[in-house]
């Protein structure tokens, strides 16, 4: 997104509607959301650029269950992105709800912190590995920052390095590997903390197009074994018919 953006929360009061509040019950449980890995409510996104609104999002409200994988497919500049970044509650809504799995978009930033670590994993198209650092200790930083002991990290870690074919590329720097082998770490890294919902944005746009099938069919596989959430944006419609469910967006709305 272009760094000259500028939220439009950011530029006005808040407004605070009835109607797009989450559904609270009196005993506090979501009880209408059971079953649901992400609920969203009239979402919308507006960036302001000098005078001008760009309208990014456009009253977008889905339900996705528990498990299920969705692919994420429309033309660049669709919004495809910037829904990914609020469902995964790294960006917040112009107005609308979220609910992810009991955490909501009105929660403070210190709760949304602590969720994203421990319940979501991301992957993005630029792999994102840190270069000083093998394969094995980029998988392993997640868990570092929530404290884990070192014992069990490291356990898990080569699981996991094990599980996506790469345990004789362990000890190598990240920039030593190829761009798939670097994909797979980055997978790999996303599932170090058991997230139950992975969201990844792209994670084929790297690649050629038999690494990219891989990746996705790594993905799936390892969605199966541990049965997360998979939701993937991609401007590829064969990969998108690999996945339960395909949402597609049109110029900031799904059609």
């Amino acid at each position: 997104m272009n760094n000259n953006f500028i939220p439009l929360e950011k530029t006005t009061d808040k407004i605070v509607r009835d109607d797009l509040m989450p559904p609270f019950h009196k005993n506090g449980e979501l009880k209408s959301l059971m079953g649901f890995a992400i609920k969203t409510k009239n979402v919308t996104k507006v960036y302001k650029v000098g005078k001008t609104n760009i309208s990014v999002l456009k009253g977008i409200t889905l339900d996705i269950k528990e498990g299920e994988t969705i692919s994420v497919v429309g033309p660049s500049g669709a919004g495809k992105s910037t829904l990914l970044h609020i469902i995964g509650l790294m960006d917040k809504p112009t107005t609308g709800t979220i609910y992810v799995e009991g955490i909501t978009n009105t929660d403070n930033e210190k709760t949304l912190a602590k969720f994203r670590n421990e319940s979501l994993g991301f992957i993005f198209q630029f792999y994102n590995l840190l270069p000083e650092f093998t394969a094995i200790e980029n998988i392993m930083m997640p868990a570092m920052i929530l404290g884990e002991s070192e014992s069990n990290i490291r356990k898990k870690s080569h699981d996991l390095i094990s599980e996506i074919e790469l345990a004789k590329r362990a000890e190598h720097l990240s920039s030593e590997l190829s761009g798939g082998e670097q994909q797979r770490i980055a997978i790999a890294r996303a599932l170090i903390n058991s997230p139950k919902i992975l969201i990844a944005d792209e994670p084929t746009g790297n690649l050629d197009r038999h690494t990219g099938e891989s990746i996705i069919n790594l993905m799936l596989k390892l969605q199966l074994n541990y049965k997360f959430t998979l939701i993937v944006a991609t401007h590829n419609e064969e990969i998108a018919k690999k996945f339960s469910k395909t949402i597609k967006l049109v110029d900031g709305q799904i059609v």
